[in-house]
């Protein structure tokens, strides 16, 4: 099996699922069409992923999840334009992005669903640990970290909001299924974590409760904001200002490095 084949499966799924769209948009999609990224499952920063100055020793390897695992495949699903203009003024998230946040999240565990079939329908064992019992978020560390595990499979660098910039930009979510089939890995055209980050500060002023500073960002204050947010606007909540009207949002800075 090819990353070609495996790209086409998604196109066509993202092409079709009701859930990439919204009543009232007409065509426009919550998602364009993705990155794919293939990291080997004995790749030595899974285990890295362990130490308390990245994840934590809660983080749980691909071997861990699939005991034969030999691939996990990571994608990144960019958030089509509309969602991304509609999110750039101040203040709270509007409502594309909110919609984005949690129609796309449900459309986003579809897409895992539909791997793990589409490999199994194939003759191969997969698992998305996102959608795994065994998956765990204490004191805000999972056991499975989508922004790490798309670092390792060369999808892109983080920011100084800790977003994961890609080639298509951070404002997106991300998904990824460990296989028992070998891929070849993607290159990591990068050698620091933060390599496409240019430190223009924008994410700083955008963020609405100052959560960022030249420091990075303060995770508590953010998570924070975010249960107020939710509080007065369930079921729907979200923020992604960090993400939007930023450099980044849909592109890798030129002035990076």
């Amino acid at each position: 099996m090819k990353l070609c084949d495996i790209q086409q499966v998604v196109n066509n799924f993202l092409d079709v699922n009701p859930l990439n769209r919204v009543a009232g948009w007409g065509e426009v999609p919550i998602y364009d069409y993705p990155l794919l990224g293939v990291a080997a499952a004995e790749d030595a920063l899974f285990s890295s992923l362990k130490e308390e100055t990245a994840v934590g020793p809660q983080h749980c390897s691909p071997a861990e999840w699939l005991p034969d695992a030999q691939g996990v495949i990571s994608y990144f699903l960019p958030f089509s334009k509309k969602i991304r203009e509609a999110n750039r003024r101040q203040g709270i998230a509007s409502d594309e992005w909110m919609i984005g946040r949690i129609q796309g999240e449900e459309f986003n565990n579809a897409l895992r669903d539909e791997l793990v079939n589409y490999f199994a329908a194939t003759g191969y064992t997969a698992i998305s640990p996102a959608r795994d019992s065994r998956f765990t978020v204490i004191n805000r560390r999972s056991s499975w970290s989508e922004r790490h595990i798309a670092y390792i499979a060369g999808l892109g660098t983080f920011s100084l909001s800790r977003s994961l910039i890609t080639r298509c930009g951070s404002a997106g979510r991300l998904g990824s299924v460990i296989v028992n089939f070998a891929l070849t890995p993607t290159n990591r055209n990068y050698t620091k974590q933060d390599e496409y980050c240019s430190n223009c500060g924008a994410c700083i002023l955008r963020c609405p409760p100052l959560a960022i500073t030249e420091e990075g960002k303060d995770n508590a204050i953010c998570s924070a904001y975010l249960d107020r947010v939710l509080a007065r606007y369930r079921p729907k909540y979200g923020c992604g200002k960090c993400q939007t009207g930023v450099p980044c949002e849909d592109k890798i800075p030129l002035a990076h490095g």
